[in-house]
């Protein structure tokens, strides 16, 4: 999650400047927050194509919600609620059936481009690799509301009143979640560590 400084304009007064005409505030809005919301969408739809088409609705809804938008929460909790009510939207319409070991438009898996950005030698990247897939496994093996709330402590720094706001449930069903998700990526991960 990205900090802004004290001159810097809040989330809330940017979406109200472009609401206004101001086309750099959101600019300066998008910026903040694309790649969060992108990574949270990505790893949930396990499809980067998918992934950019829903993106690209989100900040859509975003623009067409501009000047109705009231501040009762943070800017990310409520553009990570359209996020997630457009995620929930595909699944509806669709069963996933993205594998993770697939390749993406450059031909690299996501786990070859983790082992790859890691800056380690030949040795190291093979265990980084398989650890990243490993990873990306056991996140794809968990039920999409553990892996949603997951996501979005570790995407968009969520807590869990945002968690439970965002997706509908209650604190006690948004801590559940997140702590079955938890421990079932711990123990998928065990090898490791």
């Amino acid at each position: 999650m990205q900090t802004h400084g004290e001159d810097s304009p809040s989330d809330g007064d940017l979406l109200q400047a472009y609401a206004a005409g101001d086309a750099r505030a959101f600019e300066t809005l998008y910026d903040r927050h694309a790649l969060p919301v992108w990574r949270f969408v990505q790893r949930s739809a396990q499809d980067s194509a998918l992934a950019d088409e829903l993106v690209q609705d989100v900040w859509f809804s975003v623009v067409r919600q501009a000047s109705q938008y009231q501040p009762r929460a943070r800017f990310q909790t409520w553009l990570f609620t359209i996020a997630h009510h457009r995620l929930v939207d595909h699944w509806r319409r669709h069963k996933p059936h993205a594998s993770l070991d697939a390749e993406t438009l450059d031909g690299a898996t996501l786990a070859d481009r983790l082992a790859a950005e890691s800056g380690f030698g030949p040795d190291r990247q093979l265990d980084s690799r398989e650890q990243a897939q490993a990873l990306l496994d056991a996140l794809a093996d968990l039920p999409n509301v553990q892996r949603e709330a997951f996501l979005l402590q570790a995407e968009g720094g969520f807590s869990l009143n945002e968690i439970a706001q965002t997706t509908g449930v209650s604190m006690e069903t948004a801590k559940s979640r997140l702590r079955y998700a938890r421990a079932r990526l711990r123990e998928a991960l065990e090898a490791y560590a």
